[in-house]
Protein backbone atom coordinates (compact mmCIF):
# COMPACT_ATOMS: atom_id res chain seq x y z
CA UNK A 1 0.00 0.00 0.00
CA UNK A 2 1.36 3.42 -0.90
CA UNK A 3 1.26 6.01 1.85
CA UNK A 4 0.79 8.88 -0.63
CA UNK A 5 -2.76 9.51 0.56
CA UNK A 6 -1.70 9.92 4.18
CA UNK A 7 -0.38 12.99 5.91
CA UNK A 8 3.25 13.16 6.96
CA UNK A 9 2.40 15.12 10.13
CA UNK A 10 -0.54 14.66 12.43
CA UNK A 11 -1.46 16.83 15.43
CA UNK A 12 -4.12 15.56 17.82
CA UNK A 13 -5.27 16.70 21.24
CA UNK A 14 -4.58 14.26 24.05
CA UNK A 15 -6.23 14.40 27.44
CA UNK A 16 -3.67 14.00 30.23
CA UNK A 17 -5.45 12.88 33.39
CA UNK A 18 -3.33 13.40 36.51
CA UNK A 19 -3.92 10.81 39.21
CA UNK A 20 -1.99 9.80 42.34
CA UNK A 21 -0.43 6.80 40.59
CA UNK A 22 0.56 8.56 37.36
CA UNK A 23 -0.81 10.19 34.23
CA UNK A 24 -3.29 8.41 31.99
CA UNK A 25 -3.55 9.60 28.40
CA UNK A 26 -6.39 9.27 25.93
CA UNK A 27 -7.07 10.74 22.52
CA UNK A 28 -10.72 11.86 22.30
CA UNK A 29 -10.75 11.52 18.49
CA UNK A 30 -9.15 8.06 18.46
CA UNK A 31 -11.02 5.48 20.55
CA UNK A 32 -8.65 2.82 21.81
CA UNK A 33 -5.57 5.04 21.70
CA UNK A 34 -4.65 4.92 25.38
CA UNK A 35 -1.37 5.05 27.26
CA UNK A 36 0.14 6.36 30.47
CA UNK A 37 3.26 7.72 32.09
CA UNK A 38 4.67 8.48 35.52
CA UNK A 39 6.03 11.95 34.75
CA UNK A 40 5.14 14.69 32.27
CA UNK A 41 8.20 13.83 30.18
CA UNK A 42 7.36 10.12 30.09
CA UNK A 43 3.70 10.84 29.40
CA UNK A 44 4.61 13.06 26.45
CA UNK A 45 6.94 10.39 25.03
CA UNK A 46 4.32 7.67 25.49
CA UNK A 47 1.59 9.86 23.94
CA UNK A 48 3.69 10.49 20.81
CA UNK A 49 4.48 6.79 20.48
CA UNK A 50 0.85 5.79 21.06
CA UNK A 51 -0.43 8.31 18.52
CA UNK A 52 2.04 7.27 15.83
CA UNK A 53 1.34 3.56 16.35
CA UNK A 54 -2.44 4.05 16.39
CA UNK A 55 -2.46 6.18 13.23
CA UNK A 56 -0.07 3.77 11.49
CA UNK A 57 -2.47 0.92 12.27
CA UNK A 58 -5.38 2.93 10.87
CA UNK A 59 -3.39 3.69 7.71
CA UNK A 60 -2.48 0.02 7.25
CA UNK A 61 -6.09 -1.08 7.81
CA UNK A 62 -7.41 1.57 5.41
CA UNK A 63 -9.53 3.15 8.16
CA UNK A 64 -10.59 6.76 7.71
CA UNK A 65 -8.53 9.08 9.85
CA UNK A 66 -10.74 11.66 11.59
CA UNK A 67 -10.02 15.35 11.76
CA UNK A 68 -8.75 16.40 15.19
CA UNK A 69 -11.13 18.17 17.54
CA UNK A 70 -10.28 21.77 18.39
CA UNK A 71 -8.63 22.08 21.80
CA UNK A 72 -11.21 24.71 22.77
CA UNK A 73 -13.99 22.11 22.47
CA UNK A 74 -12.46 19.65 24.96
CA UNK A 75 -13.38 20.24 28.62
CA UNK A 76 -10.44 20.67 30.99
CA UNK A 77 -9.98 20.74 34.75
CA UNK A 78 -6.84 21.19 36.84
CA UNK A 79 -6.38 17.38 36.80
CA UNK A 80 -7.48 16.89 33.14
CA UNK A 81 -5.32 18.86 30.75
CA UNK A 82 -5.39 18.93 26.95
CA UNK A 83 -1.96 18.59 25.34
CA UNK A 84 -1.41 18.80 21.58
CA UNK A 85 0.62 15.82 20.37
CA UNK A 86 2.54 16.14 17.10
CA UNK A 87 3.89 13.13 15.22
CA UNK A 88 6.05 13.06 12.09
CA UNK A 89 5.12 9.80 10.35
CA UNK A 90 7.80 9.14 7.64
CA UNK A 91 10.49 7.83 10.02
CA UNK A 92 7.89 5.90 12.01
CA UNK A 93 6.55 4.25 8.83
CA UNK A 94 10.14 3.36 7.83
CA UNK A 95 10.80 1.85 11.27
CA UNK A 96 7.63 -0.24 11.05
CA UNK A 97 8.38 -1.40 7.50
CA UNK A 98 11.89 -2.51 8.52
CA UNK A 99 10.84 -4.35 11.68
CA UNK A 100 11.45 -8.06 11.80
CA UNK A 101 8.46 -10.36 11.55
CA UNK A 102 8.28 -14.06 12.25
CA UNK A 103 7.35 -16.51 9.48
CA UNK A 104 6.79 -20.22 9.81
CA UNK A 105 8.11 -22.42 7.02
CA UNK A 106 8.47 -26.09 6.25
CA UNK A 107 11.54 -27.82 4.80
CA UNK A 108 12.53 -31.48 4.51
CA UNK A 109 14.29 -32.91 7.58
CA UNK A 110 17.38 -33.93 5.60
CA UNK A 111 17.79 -30.29 4.48
CA UNK A 112 17.34 -29.01 8.04
CA UNK A 113 19.94 -31.52 9.28
CA UNK A 114 22.44 -30.42 6.62
CA UNK A 115 21.79 -26.75 7.40
CA UNK A 116 22.31 -27.39 11.13
CA UNK A 117 25.62 -29.16 10.43
CA UNK A 118 26.73 -26.09 8.47
CA UNK A 119 25.44 -23.59 11.04
CA UNK A 120 23.14 -21.91 8.52
CA UNK A 121 21.38 -18.71 9.62
CA UNK A 122 17.89 -19.30 8.17
CA UNK A 123 16.82 -15.65 8.46
CA UNK A 124 19.84 -14.41 6.55
CA UNK A 125 19.57 -17.08 3.83
CA UNK A 126 15.82 -16.53 3.40
CA UNK A 127 16.24 -12.75 3.15
CA UNK A 128 19.01 -13.14 0.55
CA UNK A 129 16.97 -15.68 -1.42
CA UNK A 130 13.83 -13.52 -1.39
CA UNK A 131 15.77 -10.43 -2.51
CA UNK A 132 17.33 -12.43 -5.33
CA UNK A 133 14.01 -14.01 -6.33
CA UNK A 134 12.22 -10.64 -6.30
CA UNK A 135 15.08 -8.78 -7.99
CA UNK A 136 15.54 -6.22 -5.21
CA UNK A 137 18.47 -5.23 -3.03
CA UNK A 138 16.70 -3.02 -0.48
CA UNK A 139 13.27 -1.72 0.46
CA UNK A 140 11.99 1.15 -1.63
CA UNK A 141 10.26 4.02 0.16
CA UNK A 142 7.05 3.52 -1.87
CA UNK A 143 6.67 -0.09 -0.81
CA UNK A 144 5.23 -0.96 2.59
CA UNK A 145 4.66 -4.29 4.33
Amino acid sequence: MSNAKFKDRYVYPALFVYEEDGISIEFPDLPGALTSGNTDEEALYMAKDCLALHLYGMEEDGDPIPEPTSVSKIPQTPKKVVVLIDVWMPPFRDKMADRAIKKTLTIPKWLDDLAAENKVNYSHVLQDALKSYLGVTERTKNRSK
